[in-house]
């Protein structure tokens, strides 16, 4: 499985959070889309998966036009929903919510954002859940997953077993390829973090949302 985080939008730029918000790519995250299918375009997938917010479907459809393949549109492949803190910096939401944030910041398992937000625990669970269906469809091919740095944060907790509540030590740039592997003893990591394509050093997610 290769998963792909969304190129670059505005917000990221402007590190703010998006999580259910549907905001396009701008010009450098269509770049990178495309920089990305081409890298891609070598392997052979037996179906593309992706959100359904627009950034990872402009994303995807990049890539699936060079591979011949239609999109499957998944929701449960969403990013996180951040309540009350969508649409905000995280510098806007720190200082609107101090103990909202702390408790995000902390990576508490339970805490739900204020605004009917999603738990880091409720979050991983839907992850876990979406992946291990598209791998049951799939069953010993090759898939490309479009998706979202939070997204991609639990699927790397999944196959190299880091704690949820750990503090993320490793990468998530926009457009970079990223693949896991999954058999009768579950996930493992392959290789992560795969930038090799991009002209410049993408955004990471642990700088934007």
């Amino acid at each position: 499985m290769c998963l792909v985080r969304h190129g670059e939008t505005a917000w990221n730029a402007e590190r703010r959070l998006q999580g259910h918000l549907d905001i396009p790519l701008n010009e450098t995250g269509n770049i990178q889309a495309q920089a990305t299918a081409s890298r891609l375009a070598t392997h052979a997938f037996d179906a593309v998966y992706c959100s359904d917010l627009l950034r990872a479907r402009q994303t995807a459809e990049a890539a699936s036009a060079v591979l011949g393949l239609t999109v499957g549109f998944e929701r449960g492949l969403r990013e996180r929903h951040y309540g009350a803190f969508q649409g905000m910096t995280y510098d806007e939401a720190a200082q609107t919510y101090p103990e909202a944030y702390q408790r995000f910041h902390s990576r508490e398992l339970d805490f739900s954002f204020p605004g009917e937000g999603e738990s880091l625990r409720l979050f991983a669970k839907r992850i876990a859940a979406t992946l291990d269906t598209i791998v049951a469809r799939h069953a010993g091919r090759q898939i490309l997953i479009v998706t979202h740095g939070g997204v991609l944060d639990i699927a790397h907790r999944l196959a190299t077993g880091m704690a949820l509540d750990a503090h993320r030590n490793f990468g998530i740039p926009n457009a970079a390829l990223n693949w896991i592997a999954h058999d009768a003893t579950g996930w493992r990591m392959l290789r992560w973090a795969d930038q090799d394509h991009l002209s410049d050093d993408a955004r990471d997610e642990l700088s934007n949302a």
